[in-house]
Parts: structure tokens; C-alpha cells; sequence
């Protein structure tokens, strides 16, 4: 999990039982500016391309709908003021005359309010449908962008905090749709309404617009502080996601046991949820409290309207029907312009929501292939070279590899050698590309790598890393992920497995290789440390590449089976490429040559008995693990 904040960080003292203040200061979130939030809508023609290509059919139809339904309130009311009008000519005339007509008038409006009840059935429908196209295809457009960005980018707190604002986005974006739609729909109803009252005094319309633009402008200041204290606390909130997922998951759940962590993380939890409650609870009182004052000069506004035109009904001005029609119009023109006001400020808040959204697809990896890559040579003739390579990671002051230079020959054996932390992991992440130097560079076949074409460099790489992924997939599809174009080719999976002595361990489920593994879903088995280290290991050899590369995979295996697993390796891969990183010498020894790393800086380099003959540190680590067997 990331760094939290020097504030995040006094609040996680809170929370773990140091300082338990509960009226400890909260964060101050900078306000957002009127000007940044109109600025945010400049996003709402890209994202309604994004729903146009979603379906575009559903699209135009929901348009069209909505400029339909857009004029049914003002024919509406228009027959309510008729049937009024009707009713009072056929009182004064004492007693029913010819009521055909207004039985129309009556057949007509259910009509009307009939078609407006499928439409807008019709409506929510679409949107749904809508919402529901655009929630899947964005998430799959976030999983994609994501693969393709840079490992570093994975390593900074800056980009999951951009990542989790992108999440969150994609399920409730599509209530952006709706408020925009929505607010097209009522500003073409408003002027539906508008072209009866323009007549009759176009001055109170003036008058119920200024009477609604400061409850606009209150809604407006406090939607950007609710944007901004949702921003402010993305950190904290990735944390509150963190716990919830460490106090209750089959991952955590022994050691939360064995070392009595449940209260430690609940305690956190809740503390710093509380902030988080507190500060936005003190966000929401205010909103309400100035909410319900502001509204107030919009009711002011519509009231005085409202008794100008009962005046000029008293005064014989205006009939009836057209006092229903008008009292009837202005409290329509009221309720949709307050509703347009107060939701032009939640689409300007939605719209900058939005904008992390596309923040996060803006962001471009660094590691691309150059224009005119090269292909990987077949077969690689010289190998891999290091020239004066160092590496330093995202932000950090310390070198993970500093001046190390060697070649790792076509078709040989290299095993990695050094303490933890001595850079062996990053090596080979450097050499699959997954990094790039800070200085110096790597070549293969004399070619600087950067040359080459980057899929098809990672096309001919294998790797198993020693925190390999647990798929809770099918047993065939966690080791047809090695190779996922060939998922559905059962003898290259069978064969795979055999090679890494998973088969064994498949043999032993009730559906083989179509039995879930892993406890999260119904039905599925979990497997041992060892066994999933095989299956892991099936991975490499259903990969079939040039480079096969082993880091510390099989740390959860016995030292017979390990050597068992990494002698069959050997055997499997004559011809081939390898790297071996092992802490287990009876294994290193098995390779061509060997690397010893500390501390980033390449010290030795050889054969197993040349290294021991030169009485150095590969020699020291070895008699330091033959002595803890004898």
C-alpha cells in the first residue's frame, strides 16, 4: 500500500491507538474555482463520444425520446386549462349542455399522460442499457490502458490515487448522461412553457430566474468543496479499502489470528473512517443550513409571480383556465429552472470527476517500441550484454544496480547470486524490458534492446517471478496463462504440466485440469505453497521461449524437490537462454556460470568452481549454507 501523507500518517497514529483525540484537526482540502469547474465541462463531448460508440442505435434514441417527451408538460397543461375553461362555461349555463367536448379534452390529456409515463419507462430503460454498456466497455478500456502502462507507474502512490479516482468513475459516470440529457430535455420544455408567458409578461420569467441564481451559485461553491474532499482524502480512502480487505480475507486471515490483529486493524479502521465521517459531516451541515436559506429567495421569487397573476384573474384579465394554465406554467418554469441550476453545479462536479477519468487514459507509458523496430533475432547468435548498467527506482535516492556489466551467452545458463535486496529481481525485470537503465544500456546481439520490438521481445521471454500470481481459474487455465493464445490446446497444458511435475499434483483434483482452484468461488480448492509453485512453474514451459528466466519460483518447495524441479529444468532447456535465481546453492551450481550481486554492484562472476576458488563471497555464502547441513 502506499506512503500515507504526514497527515494520513498522524491520523494512522490515531487510529492504532497512539493519540485517540476524536476532535483531532482535520484535513483542509483546497476549494476548487468556479472558473476550474466550468473548465471541467470541456470533457463533456468526449465522454459522450465514448457513449456514442457504446451503442450509437440507443443513443439516438434516447435523444429523440426525450425531445418528445420535452413537450408534453406544456400540451398538458394547455388541456387542463381547457378543461377548466369548459367546466366553468358549463356551469354558468346552469345546467350540462354538450359535454362531447369536454370529454375529448379529458381523453386527451390521459392520453397525454399516458404517453408520457411510457416515455419515461422508455427513457430510464435506455439509460440503464446505456449505463450498463458504457460501465463494462470503460472498465475493459481501464484494464487495457493499464497494461500497457510502465511497471514504475505501479509503484507510485500518485498514480493509485489516479487509478482509484478512474475506478470509481466508470459505474456512476453514466448519471452524468442523465443529468446532461436531462437538463437539454427541461431546457426544451422551458421553452415549450416559455412562449405562453412571454406573452403575458415576460418580466416574471426575468424575476424567477435572478430569484433562483443564488441557491445556483450555493449549490455550485458547495459541490466544488465536495469534489475536493473527496479528491483530498483518495489516499485515505484507498487505506479505509485496504483494511476493510486485510481485517477480513482468506489471504490475512491467519495471521490476523495468530497475532491477535483483528482489534489493531478494526481500531484503524474505524478512527480513521471517523475523520473521514466527521469531515464530511461538517461539509453536509453547512450545505444543508445554507441551502434552506437560498431556497427561500427562490420561493420569494415564485410567490410574488404568483400573485401578479391572481390579480389579473381578480381583475377579469385572465379566466380560470388561464390562471391554471399560468400558475399551473410558472410553478413547471420554477421547478425545472431551480432543477436545471442546481444541476448545471452537479454536472460542473461530475464533469471534474470525470476528468480524472481521462487523466488516467492521458497517461502514456515510456516503454514503447521505437518507430521501425527490429524483430528478435532467431536464433539470438551472441546473447545479452550489460554495459555499465545502473538503476535507480521512481523516487528513490538509493541505486538498485550500479555499473554492472556482463554477457549472458546465447543458449547459456546464468544464475543469479546475492543477499536480498542485492538487485537480482530487478535485473531481470531489466532485462525483459519491464524497466529501463538509468544509465548505461543492454544489447542483444550487439543491438541496443530499445531497438527492438518490445511485444515480441516479451513474446520470447518466460518468466516466473517468486511472487507469481494466483489465478482462482480453472487448473488448466492457471497454467495455459503462460501461453493464454493456447488455452484451449489441452496437450500443450498436459504437457507443460508433466514438464513442471504439476501433473502430480492435478491428478489429485476431482475435475483436473477444469477444477477451480483457489476459495473465492464455489467449488474451488485451494492448493498447498508447493503445488502452486508447480503450477506456476507449468507457466514457464507452456511459454516455449527463447529466455526462460526462474525467479526464486520454487522457494516453497522442499530442498529434494527444488533440485528435482530445477535438474528437469535444465535438462528442458538445452539450447535455450536461462537465468536462475536461488538462495539454494546444491541448485546454483547447476548453472554454466554465475553472478554474485550486493548491493547492487556486480562482485564475481563464474563457474561454480572457479568461484569457490577464488575464496571470495560466492565462497563465503556457500560454506555458510553447507555448515547449517552438516
Amino acid at each position: 500500500m502506499a506512503t500515507p501523507s504526514s497527515q494520513s500518517k498522524k491520523q494512522t497514529n490515531s487510529a492504532s491507538g497512539d493519540h485517540t483525540n476524536p476532535k483531532a484537526p482535520l484535513k483542509s482540502q483546497p476549494e476548487l474555482k468556479l472558473q476550474e469547474r466550468f473548465q471541467a465541462l470541456k470533457h463533456l463531448p468526449k465522454f459522450f463520444r465514448m457513449i456514442w460508440k457504446c451503442s450509437p442505435t440507443m443513443t439516438l434514441l434516447n435523444v429523440c425520446l426525450r425531445i418528445i417527451r420535452a413537450s408534453i408538460p406544456l400540451a398538458m397543461l394547455y388541456m387542463g386549462k381547457l378543461i377548466i375553461d369548459e367546466v366553468v362555461l358549463q356551469m354558468q349555463a346552469g345546467e350540462a349542455q354538450n359535454l362531447e367536448r369536454l370529454w375529448w379534452y379529458v381523453g386527451i390529456e390521459l392520453g397525454l399522460a399516458v404517453v408520457a409515463d411510457i416515455l419515461n419507462r422508455s427513457v430510464a430503460l435506455l439509460d440503464s442499457l446505456l449505463g450498463d454498456l458504457f460501465a463494462h466497455q470503460t472498465s475493459v478500456q481501464l484494464m487495457e490502458h493499464a497494461t500497457r502502462l510502465d511497471l514504475d507507474h505501479f509503484e507510485d502512490s500518485t498514480f493509485y490515487d489516479k487509478l482509484e479516482r478512474a475506478r470509481r468513475q466508470v459505474s456512476s459516470r453514466i448519471l452524468l448522461m442523465s443529468q446532461v440529457l436531462g437538463q437539454a430535455q427541461d431546457l426544451i420544455t422551458i421553452g415549450f412553457l416559455a412562449v405562453g408567458l412571454v406573452a403575458f409578461n415576460p418580466w416574471l420569467i426575468l424575476l424567477l430566474a435572478v430569484a433562483l441564481i443564488p441557491a445556483f451559485l450555493g449549490e455550485a461553491h458547495f459541490h466544488g468543496q465536495t469534489y475536493s474532499l473527496m479528491y483530498g482524502w483518495t489516499e485515505e480512502r484507498r487505506e479505509l479499502d485496504y483494511l476493510r480487505f486485510a481485517g477480513a480475507s482468506n489471504e490475512t486471515a491467519k495471521e490476523v489470528k495468530i497475532f491477535g490483529l483483528a482489534n489493531f486493524l478494526t481500531d484503524r479502521y474505524r478512527n480513521l473512517a471517523f475523520d473521514y465521517y466527521r469531515a464530511n459531516r461538517s461539509l453536509a451541515i453547512r450545505r444543508s443550513a445554507w441551502g434552506s436559506g437560498l431556497s427561500a429567495v427562490g420561493n420569494l421569487g415564485y410567490y410574488v409571480a404568483y400573485v401578479v397573476i391572481i390579480l389579473n384573474t381578480v381583475s377579469g384579465n385572465l379566466s380560470l383556465g388561464d390562471l391554471t394554465f399560468l400558475a399551473g406554467s410558472f410553478q413547471r418554469l420554477r421547478s425545472l429552472m431551480e432543477g436545471i441550476l442546481s444541476r448545471f453545479s452537479s454536472v460542473a462536479e461530475s464533469a471534474l470527476y470525470l476528468r480524472d477519468l481521462f487523466d488516467f487514459f492521458d497517461i502514456e507509458p515510456k516503454i514503447v517500441s521505437s518507430e521501425n523496430a527490429l524483430s528478435i533475432p532467431s536464433p539470438v547468435q551472441e546473447g545479452f550484454t550489460f554495459e555499465d548498467v545502473g538503476f535507480r527506482y521512481l523516487n528513490s535516492e538509493r541505486w538498485a544496480l550500479r555499473h554492472v556489466s556482463f554477457t549472458l551467452k546465447a543458449g547459456e545458463k546464468l544464475a543469479l547470486v546475492g543477499e536480498n535486496g542485492a538487485g537480482k529481481t530487478t535485473l531481470v525485470k531489466l532485462l525483459a524490458r519491464l524497466y529501463e537503465p538509468t544509465e548505461g544500456r543492454i544489447l542483444l546481439d550487439g543491438r541496443d534492446l530499445k531497438e527492438y520490438d518490445l511485444a515480441d521481445l516479451r513474446d520470447r521471454i518466460g518468466v516466473i517471478f517468486q511472487d507469481f500470481v494466483r489465478y482462482y481459474l480453472t487448473a488448466g487455465e492457471n497454467i495455459a496463462v503462460g501461453r493464454v493464445e493456447e488455452r484451449h490446446n489441452q496437450d500443450r497444458i498436459e504437457s507443460a504440466a508433466g514438464q513442471s511435475l504439476a501433473d502430480a499434483v492435478i491428478a489429485k483434483l476431482p475435475d483436473r485440469y477444469s477444477q477451480v482452484v483457489g476459495r473465492w468461488f464455489r467449488k474451488g480448492l485451494d492448493l498447498s505453497g508447493g503445488e502452486w509453485q508447480k503450477v506456476a512453474l507449468a507457466r514457464a514451459y507452456m511459454r516455449d521461449a527463447n529466455l526462460l528466466i526462474l525467479d526464486e519460483p520454487t522457494a516453497a518447495l522442499d530442498a529434494r524437490a527444488e533440485h528435482e524441479v530445477f535438474q528437469r529444468f535444465v535438462e528442458l532447456t538445452q539450447g535455450k537462454t536461462a537465468v536462475l535465481i536461488s538462495h539454494r546453492f546444491s541448485t546454483v551450481r547447476m548453472a554454466d556460470r554465475i553472478l554474485v550481486l550486493d548491493e547492487g554492484q556486480l562482485l564475481e562472476i563464474g563457474t561454480h568452481e572457479e568461484l569457490l576458488s577464488q575464496a571470495g563471497r560466492y565462497s563465503e555464502l556457500f560454506h555458510l549454507q553447507a555448515q547449517g547441513y552438516r
